[in-house]
């Protein structure tokens, strides 16, 4: 349930993206009255403007609500997952394990030196 809402917030976030870039600006209706204005035929004589607007609304709308499921679902992991990050308590009993340097150290751990001829 939680990778299908994330994929969900995912493609939402790539939509707003590219709906928002696809929006002209406040400045832009002062280029239609310079005979630029043929361009908005698409959708309608009233522009992109009240669609885009709309469909943007609903797109953020949608953004949020998964924004919060998925921070529903973060909030109601008690334990960690299988796979990925481990327990705390397994970290601490990890870094509390002997490792090499911390051996006996009645142990000669220096390597041989050849002795030096006379001649």
């Amino acid at each position: 349930m939680q990778v299908a809402i994330l994929m969900v917030h995912v493609v939402i976030a790539i939509a707003l993206v590219v709906l928002i870039l696809l929006q002209q600006g406040k400045g832009a209706d002062a280029g239609a009255a310079f005979g630029g204005g043929a361009s908005q035929t698409v959708f309608g004589s009233r522009g992109s403007g009240n669609f885009l607007s709309r469909f943007t609304a609903i797109l953020a709308a949608g953004f949020f609500v998964t924004s919060m499921a998925l921070a529903y679902f973060a909030t109601q992991a008690g334990q960690a997952p299988e796979e990925g990050i481990p327990d705390a308590n397994l970290i601490e009993q990890q870094q509390s394990a002997p490792t090499l340097d911390e051996g006996d150290e009645s142990e000669d751990n220096t390597a041989p030196v050849l002795e030096e001829s006379s001649e």
